[in-house]
Order: structure tokens, then sequence, then C-alpha cells
């Protein structure tokens, strides 16, 4: 043990400590800085907790239990029987992702309760607090008085201090496509928002959200309340108790059963989470998800290579093509269809995607719509054995693209829509895999549109938790990493199983070339930095340089400039970020040269500046290289900014290549017009940026040698 282990062992043990007053049992927990601060008590025999933050209430006393079926509630008339304390300060490598090294220091506090009365029965509850949050979680041990536990509710309340700002999504059981609302935590309703005529499945029935949900307190305090390592569990979702000023927890459940939550024990729950911050750009900075999860099971995963990548895909969504290769019947056809002359997946236009994506320095090539079963795929009931996972239609040679794709170094990612018919896809796994695995094919990008058969189950109850998390071990078993859309939220798995490399889970970029509310807003993104990507990496598909979407789309367009979008392959983590638009729209454009040499897999990240739904700047490091990247959006709000550059290393110079908002730009009435400029600076410079309205920068800083 190091000096520095020994240091934090003793200060933990000063930081968590009991005391018995009044007959009230309280013991005590705090981050290994001491400004986090948690209590825990028994009020009549119901444990409650907690939280303090530089010595300020952030969380009032808040109970916590479980409805359960078949047996009592598990509330009052339990006691405290053991308590321990520990402290830990380590570190973890991520194979991949936003930083290199992550630092995983905290003092933990597992309490052992157990029922006063017969049965006495038995519950742990672990608290774990690091400088930037905490987490909590129950532990049913085994034991004699249950064998099986059947959750109608879990009932873990978060009391807050105040009526705070909140940023929100609602408490969609099945999907998590919505726009950000922004209110004060009383004027929160999200019944308002069922049956949204933009979503292929829906289900909001309570006045819930769904989580990561952000806030802000009037001292300036920054709030995040999420969940980490969600395991053969329902999803949380955090009912709106206005009444109170509380979240209480509210389980996704089923039509099917009358439980949510089925586990044997013995059994863990996620953890419960809280990330505190004085700054939001610390939030951001977290790494409170991932450290709650378990170390790596799977070893290296060292078949995926961070990626940026093109694809058929927005010429669907443009209307140019389509996924499906004809409709009407045709007895002289291979597949019993008629070709229509507009299927996008076909070998020539694979290639011609491959040749560009070889040129420009993209290592990668996603392609929709290859497989069999589009015809049939929306909108229809019977989708059970619609999709064949290993059969391309006629105008697509698999073999070929692949060898093709290797000859240019360019690595197809697979593509698997289910149609939200999961039970055909557990079914047909293992031969899809192990095509991928013949044709050295390594990811795949999985889907599940519309309303999940069986009917009665949603996309976030522990049904499907338990599907998404047997495509991943199965992935894993075949060297395949997955990318879900349509997915569980994600809950720092990535550690655990690190070919979890992205996820949609959020309303992506598609929705601005169809959607009828006006498309995402210049808000959008810089939400989405402070709330969603604080669970893990996102499949946003950014780098639409048609802003208009001329001529396809008249009455969409992206509410974007286009250096906004640029900055968004900074700013966005993820390491595979695709380059989506219709080849044609960046050929000759100077811009271009920012996706060419901006990197996807980084050595650390600073978050130089940010306010929630306003404005943020991110500046991250190559991983392979000394090289910087610096991405900054806006909102509609046009700004200037101060940007200094003290994070390089001293003594080095660096070329900077400013990729800038025009003169004239505005996300609307200018969106395209640009201007690039070109600098010598070190880590004493400050850059001088003037975002338009939507706007954003996009910065590269090229170490000279």
């Amino acid at each position: 043990m190091n000096f520095r282990s020994i240091q934090s062992l003793l200060i933990g043990c000063l930081m968590i400590f009991a005391s018995c007053t009044n007959g009230k049992m309280t013991t005590k927990v705090s981050s290994p800085d001491g400004k986090i601060g948690v209590e825990v008590s028994m009020v009549e025999g119901q444990a409650t907790y907690q939280v303090s933050f530089n010595g300020k209430p952030i969380i009032e006393p808040s109970s916590m239990g479980f409805d359960l079926k078949n047996m009592p509630a598990i509330e009052k008339g339990w006691k405290i029987v053991d308590s321990e304390s520990s402290s830990s300060d380590s570190s973890w490598e991520m194979q991949w992702g936003e930083k290199r090294v992550v630092i995983d220091q905290f003092n933990q506090l597992k309490l052992s309760l157990e029922e006063q009365q017969a049965p006495n029965r038995k519950m742990n509850i672990i608290f774990k607090v690091y400088n930037d949050g905490l987490g909590f979680r129950y532990e049913f041990p085994e034991q004699d008085a249950m064998n099986e536990v059947l959750i109608t509710e879990e009932n873990t309340q978060f009391n807050l201090a105040g009526d705070h700002k909140t940023w929100w999504i609602p408490g969609d059981w099945d999907i998590y496509e919505h726009l950000y609302h922004t209110t004060m935590f009383s004027e929160i309703d999200a019944t308002k928002l069922r049956n949204h005529a933009s979503l292929a499945q829906t289900s909001i029935p309570n006045n819930a959200v769904n989580t990561p949900v952000t806030m802000k307190t009037d001292e300036g305090i920054y709030l995040s309340f999420h969940e980490a390592n969600l395991t053969d569990y329902s999803g949380m979702t955090l009912k709106v108790n206005k009444k109170d000023m509380m979240w209480e927890s509210c389980l996704v459940g089923s039509l099917n059963n009358d439980y949510k939550v089925k586990r044997s024990v013995p059994f863990n729950t996620p953890w419960r989470t809280i990330q505190i911050a004085d700054k939001a750009g610390d939030l951001i900075e977290s790494d409170l998800i991932v450290n709650l999860n378990e170390p790596n099971k799977i070893g290296k995963v060292d078949y995926f290579k961070p990626m940026k990548y093109v694809g058929i895909w927005w010429d669907m969504h443009l209307g140019t093509r389509t996924w499906d290769y004809g409709a009407t019947q045709d007895m002289n056809s291979a597949t019993g269809l008629k070709p229509h002359g507009r299927h996008g997946a076909t070998t020539e236009y694979a290639k011609e995607l491959i040749d560009f994506a070889s040129e420009n320095n993209l290592g990668g090539i996603l392609v929709e719509g290859w497989n069999t079963g589009w015809e049939h795929w929306i909108g229809f009931e019977d989708r059970e054995g619609v999709f064949d996972f290993v059969t391309p239609y006629p105008d697509y040679d698999l073999a070929e693209v692949v060898r093709y794709g290797k000859s240019k170094g360019v690595e197809l990612i697979m593509h698997h829509e289910t149609s939200a018919a999961p039970r055909t896809y557990d079914q047909q796994m293992d031969s899809a895999y192990h095509l991928m695995n013949s044709l050295g094919i390594h990811s795949v990008k999985t889907g599940y549109v519309g309303k999940l058969i069986p009917k009665g189950e949603f996309h976030h109850g522990q049904w499907m938790v338990n599907h998404y998390r047997r495509a991943l071990v199965k992935g894993a078993e075949n060297k395949i990493a997955i990318n879900a859309h349509e997915p569980i939220k994600a809950t720092g798995l990535r550690r655990t199983y690190p070919n979890a490399i992205a996820r949609e889970g959020l309303r992506g970029q598609e929705f601005n070339a169809w959607s009828s509310d006006g498309g995402n807003p210049a808000e959008h993104l810089p939400i989405v930095a402070f709330t969603r990507m604080l669970s893990g990496p996102i499949d946003y598909t950014p780098g639409i340089f048609n802003i208009k979407l001329e001529p396809y789309k008249k009455n969409n367009q992206v509410n974007t400039t286009l250096a906004h979008q640029l900055a968004l392959y900074v700013v966005i983590n993820s390491p595979i970020q695709m380059v989506p638009d219709l080849i044609e729209s960046y050929k000759g454009n100077d811009a271009f040269q920012f996706i060419r040499d901006v990197a996807v897999n980084w050595e650390q990240t600073k978050v130089l500046n940010g306010e929630i739904g306003d404005f943020v700047t991110i500046a991250r490091q190559d991983r392979e290289s000394n090289n910087w990247f610096l991405g900054a959006i806006t909102d509609e709000n046009a700004r200037d900014m101060k940007v200094a550059l003290d994070f390089l290393p001293a003594g080095k110079k660096y070329m900077a290549t400013l990729y800038l908002d025009g003169d004239n730009a505005h996300w609307d009435k200018n969106p395209t017009e640009y201007k690039i400029e070109k600098m010598e600076v070190d880590n004493n410079s400050e850059l001088n940026l003037k975002l338009a309205a939507g706007g954003g920068a996009a910065v590269s800083l090229i170490e000279m040698k």
C-alpha cells in the first residue's frame, strides 16, 4: 500500500462515523475532500438519508424502501445491525473514450439492516461518496427469509432543498427522443407530452422524467440525478412530487406482470446517483457514472477501432433513396420483389462512399437497408420474423463490399434493425454474429424502432434491459462492438463491457430532416452536453453541411450554422462519429478539412466554459498525439467569448486553425457562411471567438515540431 492509499484510508476513517442520540441511530460518511456529506438515519425503523455540499443541505431527509408482491413492504420496523466503512484510491484505464486514466477515489459506508419482527428479512444499503457526487444501492443478501423478490415499486426519495431550475425530458417508458424542456421543478408536467406525432413509440404514464435530469439551485450549485450499472432491473424514472418538492423513484413497468422487477436473492439494485458541482462543466468532467460500474470483464477490445464513418443513411431521411428494395411482387425476382430503382444499399453506391472515405481519413462505412425485410418493418403489427440478418437484397453484394472496403482501409459497420421484435433478433443473433465474424466485421449498429413485440413490454423495462445485455455479452463473445439505437439508457456499463461503444438514446440529427415541429432548436446540443451526455457516448451524427437541406426538404432544415456542426465533433463525446451528409455537400468545401483532421479518441478532456442550454466549450487531446481539438457551440444567441489555451503544455508551439462563423452568419438567415483563420499559439495565448446565433467554432491545435 502506497502513502497516498494509507493517507486516504486514514482520512476515510475520520470521515465515517456513527452516533446515537435520543434513540435515533445516525451514521455519516463524507467525500475524500470533505465537501459532500451524507447522513443516514433510522427514523421509526425506516432508513432515511440526507446530503450536504459545502455544509449546506442539497438533499433533505429522504426515505428509502420497496413495495413488494406477496410480502410486506420494506419501510418501517427495521434496524441497523452492523456498519462497515472503507476508503479506496485507485485508477483504471479507458480503452477508448474521453480520457485515458480515470481516478476512482471514494469513501464507502455499508449498513446492514434487519427486520425487527419475523421473518427478520435482511437488506444492506451501500453508499459510495466521491468528490464529484455519490451513489447508493440496495443489496439483498442470501437469506432464509427471502429467496425471490417481486418489486412492485422502489420507494427511493430525493427530497430537494428548493424549487430548482430543471432541464428534463418526460419519463417515457419507450423512448428518449424528446426535446428537453427548461422549467422550474414545480412547473414540470410530462403528461402534456403524450402522443407525440413524430415518435415511433411512446408511453408516458406518469408526471415523471427520464434520467439523467440536471438542475441548478438558486445558489448556483449544479445537480444531476441518474443511475449506474443498470443490470437485470427496470429503468428508473423520477416522479414529480410537487407538494413535497421531491423526486420519487418510479420504475418502468410491464402490462404483462403485476410487478416491475423479478429477482432471485442475492442481488444488488443499480446505483442511484447524484452528481454535484460548483460549475456546470464539472458535471461533464465527472467520472461518477463509470466509476460505479464493475471493472472490465471482457479484456481488450482492440478489434474495435475508434473512427469517423460515412454511411448510406442520410439519403433515406432526405427521401432521395430508400431502405427497402421494392414493394411490388415480381415472380421473376430472386426475392419475389420488383426493384423500384431508388434502393440505397447497392454495391455500386457503397463503393462510391468507400472511395470517398478512403480519400478523406474516414475509417468506416455504415450501410442501412442492406438486408431483406424493409418492406414490412414499421407500421405493421406482425413484425416477428420480418428481418433476415444474413440475407442481402439482390443488388447488394455484402462480401464484395467488405472486400473492397478492406482494400481501401475502410471497415464496414453492420446494421441490424429489429423493428422492435427482439425475440426475432434473439433467434438470429448467433447466425448474424457468425456471419460478421466470417467477414471480419467487428461493429454493428442495432435498432429497435416501433412498439415492442411482445405487446405489454416497454423499451426501458426489465425484460428489454436483459435483451440489450444479451446482445452486448454475445457481441463480446464474438468480438463485436455495439452501437445501440432506441436503446436502454447508458449507465456506465462501457467500463465493464468496453464493446458498448455508443448509443443513441436522445433526439438525434434525423429529426431535423423530417420532424413537423421545426426540428432540433439551436439550444438542443448545449442542453444535451449537460444532460444526456453525462450518461455516456452519443451517436448523434453531426456534420451536416447542407443546412437548408436543399433541394430535398422545403419545410425542414438544421437549426445551426455550419461551424456549429463542425464543433460538435469535439463537443459530443463518441468514439464513432458519423460524417452523414451526402458526399457532394462536402466536396470542394474547405471546412471539411476539420472533419478530416479531428480525432475521436482522447487522452484527456477539459471543459473550458459552459452554461446549460446556453453555450459550452470543450477541448480534447488526441490520444495518438500531442494535438488538441476545441469545439464551442451556442444557442440561438450570438456570443463573444475569450478562451485561454492554458491547457496546452508549457514550452510547446501549436498551429491553430480556426473554423469560425462568418461575419454575417446566422443559424436561419445565413447558416453556411464561415471563415478560416490560422495563427501560431502556445499556452499563454487566448482566442477571441465570435459565435453567431446558433453558431459555433471548431479549432485544431497541431503541435509544431
